[in-house]
C-alpha cells in the first residue's frame, strides 16, 4: 500500500506581513498532522519556512542564492514532535520569496524519493503573495515558473497554494499582487495544482484539507439512455458527511510491561432460552425476528431471501424535464459525480454533447439507479449538467437523490389571519422583524458570503481531534476550551451585532422580549381537534396535555384505570408495548370509565372529568389508528413490505370513540341531559373525521362539527 502514503512538504510564509495570521497557520498545520496520526500514520511530512532572518537549507550550501529560507523539519514520518514544532513557528523579519521556497521544497522531495517512490508527493504553500519575487537570471519570471511546472509534472508532484489576503493586503502594491497571482495561475494551468484565496481566519482553517480521502467509485457501467444507446460512466461521491472516527475498546487487564499485549477487547454473545436461562441456544436453533408494531415476527433466511426485492444493477434514464420542475429543497443525502469512463474518447464526447444540450435547453434528466448487484433499494434522482470551464477537464454531471412520496413531510401552519386582531403585528413590528431577518443573511448583496461550506471546518470534530492529541500525551488531560477561531463559527458574531445595533434596538423597542425558562412540550398531533375554529382554548389545553402524556414513556406499569387519575392511567397503558393487548384493554376500560362517570354523576359533578377522559380517548384512538389490514393476515402484510419496499397500512376503525359518541347522543336524549352536551361543545370535542382517519371514518369535517349540534337536546316549551 505504498502508493496510498503521502509525502508532503509544508511551505509557510512567516514574514512580518504574515504575523497576524500565523496563529491560525499554526492551528491548521497542527490539525493536519493530528489527523494524519489518526488516519494516515505512515505519511511523511517536512516543514519549510521562508521570510526568516537566518538561512538553513541545502540549496544555499550547494549553489547559493536561496536566502531567508529555513528547513524546520526534514521529511519524516509524522509524530507528536512535529505537532510541537508547528505550534511554535518562528516570526520572520524579512519579506519572503515564495518561488524560492517552492524550489527548496521540490529539491527536498526529489533528493529523498527520486527513483524509489511512485506514490503521492505534494507541496502545500501558505502565503499572502504580496511581496515581489526575485528576477530570474535567465528569461522572465513566467519562463522560470514554466520550467518549474514541467519539472513538477515530471516528478509526479502536486501543489496546493493558499493565498491569505483580506485586511492584511489592503495596503499592498496592486501591481505586485497581480503579478504573483499570474505566476501562481501558471502552476494551476500546467500542473495538478490548486490555488485558493481566503480572507479570514475561519476560511484559512477550512481551506487546507486536513484529511485526505481517496475517491472510490460507487458505480462503473453503462448509463442507459435507451436499448440502443449506452454510455460508459464512472460515478463518484462528490460530498459526504464527515463523522467521528470509530473508537475501539481498550483493555487494561493485560500487563503494561508485556510486549505482546494487544489490549484488544473481544466481545462474544450467547443466546439463552427464556424458559431456562442456563440453556444456551445453538446457532442452528436461532432465527431472526423483526419488530412490526408491538409484535415480533420470526423470519428465516430462506423466507427473507425468497421475498427480498432484488433489482438488477444499472443506471437507466427515465426521461427529461425542465430544471424549474425540480425544487432545490427536494435534494436528499449526498451529491454524486457522473464522469465519462477515463480514456474513452467516445464516452467523453457523448457525455459532453448531452450535458451541453441539456444546459442550452435548461433541462435535467431523471434517472433510476441501482449502484451494485444485490442492493435492496432503488434510487431515483435528478441529473444536472456540469459544464467545465477548464479545457483539460471534460464535462460531467451532478446527481442528487430525490424523495419518494413517503419521504416528503409537508407541515401546514395556521395563517396569521386566523388569530385575533390584537395578536397581529402592526406595520412597525413587521418592518422591525423583516430588518432583523435580513441582518442574519450570510450572503448579503455586495458582500462575500460568510461561512462558505467548503471553507468552514466542523468545530466539533476539530475540538475532538485536538483533545485526542492532548490525551495521547497526558491521559488525564481535561477537555480543552473551544478555540477562539472556532467560537466565531458557533457563537453570535459580535461585529455583526455592533454593525446592526440600530436593528436590534428597533426589535427590542417594538416587541416585548422575555426569556423562556420553560421547555416547550413535544406535540405529536395538531392541538386543534377536527372542526375547531381555535377561538376556545379549553379543549386545546386538554388535548395538549393528553398528547404530551401519551408521547412519554411509562414510569410505572399501570394495569387498570383507577378512579383517582383515570386520564394518566389510560395514557400509561396506551404506551405499554410488552403485550399488544394493552391498547385494546385501555380503550375498553376508558370507555367503561366514561360511562360510569356519566351515569353515576350527581348534579353534573363528574361531567368535567368525563370530558377530559373523552378527550384522552379521542387522542389515543387517533394515535393507535395504524394497524395491519384486517383483510390480510399479519405475516402477509409483513412479507409484502419486504417484497415491495412499501408499507401496507390501513386505519383501524375509530369505532370505540365514535360509537361512544353516538351512544352519548342517545343517552342524552333519553335522560334529557343538556349540561353535558354543552360542555362537550364548549371544548370542541367532535367525532373522528376523515381528515384524521382517511381510510376508515365516514364523517367529513363538517359532519363531525354538526354532530355537536345534533347531540344537544331540543329545548322544551
Amino acid at each position: 500500500m505504498a502508493r496510498n502514503k503521502e509525502k508532503l512538504v509544508l511551505l509557510l510564509d512567516v514574514g512580518p506581513s504574515m504575523h497576524g495570521v500565523l496563529p491560525e497557520v499554526e492551528k491548521v498545520c497542527s490539525m493536519l498532522v493530528e489527523k494524519k496520526l489518526i488516519f494516515n500514520k505512515d505519511d511523511e511530512v517536512g516543514v519549510v519556512v521562508f521570510g526568516t532572518e537566518e538561512t538553513n537549507n541545502e540549496l544555499m550550501d550547494e549553489v547559493g542564492g536561496y536566502e531567508n529560507i529555513v528547513v524546520l523539519q526534514d521529511i519524516k514520518v509524522v509524530d507528536g514532535d512535529l505537532i510541537d514544532i508547528l505550534k511554535k513557528l518562528p516570526r520572520g523579519t524579512v519579506d519572503g520569496d515564495f518561488l524560492d521556497a517552492i524550489v527548496v521544497g521540490m529539491d527536498m522531495l526529489i533528493k529523498k524519493y527520486k527513483g524509489i517512490y511512485k506514490g503521492k508527493k505534494r507541496l502545500c504553500l501558505i502565503t499572502n503573495a504580496i511581496h515581489p519575487t526575485k528576477d530570474s537570471l535567465e528569461g522572465s519570471k513566467e519562463d522560470q515558473v514554466g520550467t518549474l511546472a514541467v519539472q513538477m509534472t515530471a516528478q509526479g508532484m502536486k501543489m496546493e497554494s493558499i493565498v491569505v489576503r483580506g485586511i492584511l493586503s489592503q495596503d499592498a502594491n496592486k501591481r505586485i499582487m497581480d503579478e504573483n497571482d499570474r505566476l501562481l495561475s501558471i502552476f494551476s494551468k500546467k500542473t495538478r495544482s490548486r490555488t485558493v484565496y481566503v480572507d479570514s481566519p475561519i476560511s484559512l482553517l477550512g481551506a487546507l484539507k486536513t484529511r485526505r480521502v481517496t475517491p472510490v467509485t460507487v458505480f462503473r457501467g453503462h448509463l442507459e439512455l435507451s436499448q440502443q444507446m449506452k454510455i460508459k460512466v464512472w460515478v463518484y461521491k462528490k460530498t459526504q458527511e464527515e463523522k467521528f472516527p470509530t473508537l475501539k475498546k481498550y483493555s487494561e487487564k493485560a500487563p503494561s510491561t508485556s510486549k505482546f499485549a494487544t489490549h484488544q477487547v473481544m466481545v462474544d454473545y450467547e443466546y439463552k432460552s427464556v424458559d431456562d436461562s442456563s440453556t444456551v441456544v445453538p446457532p442452528e436453533q436461532r432465527i431472526k425476528g423483526y419488530r412490526y408494531g408491538p409484535q415480533v415476527v420470526p423470519i428465516s433466511d430462506a423466507e427473507r431471501d425468497a421475498v427480498k426485492f432484488k433489482p438488477e444493477k444499472g443506471v437507466k434514464l427515465l426521461g427529461f424535464t425542465d430544471a424549474s420542475n425540480i425544487i432545490r429543497h427536494y435534494y436528499m443525502k449526498d451529491v454524486y459525480l457522473f464522469i465519462a469512463e477515463p480514456g474513452n474518447t467516445r464516452a467523453i464526447l457523448a457525455v459532453s454533447a448531452i450535458a451541453r444540450a441539456m444546459k442550452e435547453m435548461n433541462k435535467v434528466a431523471i434517472l433510476r439507479c441501482v449502484w451494485r448487484q444485490g442492493q435492496q433499494n432503488v434510487v431515483v434522482g435528478v441529473l444536472t449538467p456540469n459544464i467545465s470551464q477548464n479545457n483539460k477537464i471534460p464535462d460531467s454531471f451532478y446527481f442528487n437523490v430525490l424523495p419518494f412520496i413517503e419521504d416528503v413531510r409537508e407541515y401546514q401552519f395556521p395563517s396569521f389571519n386566523s388569530f385575533p386582531a390584537s395578536w397581529l403585528p402592526n406595520e412597525q413590528q413587521q418592518m422591525a422583524a423583516d430588518e432583523f431577518v435580513q441582518m442574519l443573511n450570510l450572503a448579503p448583496s455586495g458582500k462575500e458570503e460568510a461561512l462558505l461550506p467548503e471553507f468552514t471546518p466542523n468545530p466539533v470534530l476539530e475540538r475532538f481531534y485536538h483533545h485526542l492529541e492532548l490525551k495521547s500525551k497526558q491521559p488525564d488531560a481535561a477537555v480543552p476550551p473551544l478555540d477562539e477561531t472556532l467560537k466565531r463559527i458557533t457563537e453570535p458574531d459580535l461585529e455583526l451585532d455592533f454593525e446592526n445595533k440600530s436593528v436590534l434596538d428597533s426589535l427590542c423597542k417594538h416587541f416585548e422580549l422575555k426569556e423562556n425558562s420553560k421547555k416547550s412540550a413535544r406535540r405529536l398531533l395538531p392541538e386543534k381537534p377536527s372542526g375547531s375554529n381555535g377561538e376556545d382554548g379549553n379543549g386545546n389545553v386538554s388535548d395538549a396535555r393528553a398528547v404530551d402524556s401519551i408521547g412519554q414513556e411509562p414510569v410505572v406499569k399501570i394495569e387498570k384505570i383507577g378512579d383517582l387519575t383515570p386520564v394518566q392511567d389510560f395514557e400509561v397503558m396506551m404506551t405499554r408495548r410488552d403485550n399488544p393487548e394493552w391498547v385494546g384493554k385501555a380503550i375498553r376500560e376508558m370507555r367503561d370509565k366514561i360511562l360510569s362517570l356519566l351515569t353515576n354523576s350527581h348534579g353534573g359533578d363528574n361531567y368535567l372529568v368525563a370530558v377530559e377522559c373523552i378527550i384522552a380517548l379521542r387522542k389515543g384512538c387517533i394515535l393507535e389508528q395504524v394497524s395491519p389490514s384486517p383483510s390480510l393476515c399479519f405475516c402477509c402484510c409483513f412479507f409484502l413490505n419486504l417484497l415491495c419496499g412499501f408499507r401496507c397500512f390501513c386505519l383501524m376503525e375509530p369505532g370505540p370513540y365514535n360509537n361512544l359518541m353516538r351512544y352519548l347522543y342517545r343517552y342524552c336524549q333519553e335522560k334529557e341531559i343538556s349540561t353535558f352536551p354543552k360542555l362537550l361543545a364548549s371544548m370542541d370535542v367532535t367525532l373522528i373525521s376523515k381528515s384524521e382517519a382517511v381510510d376508515s371514518s365516514n364523517f367529513t369535517d363538517d359532519e363531525a362539527r354538526r354532530f355537536l349540534d345534533k347531540i344537544k337536546p331540543e329545548p322544551k316549551d
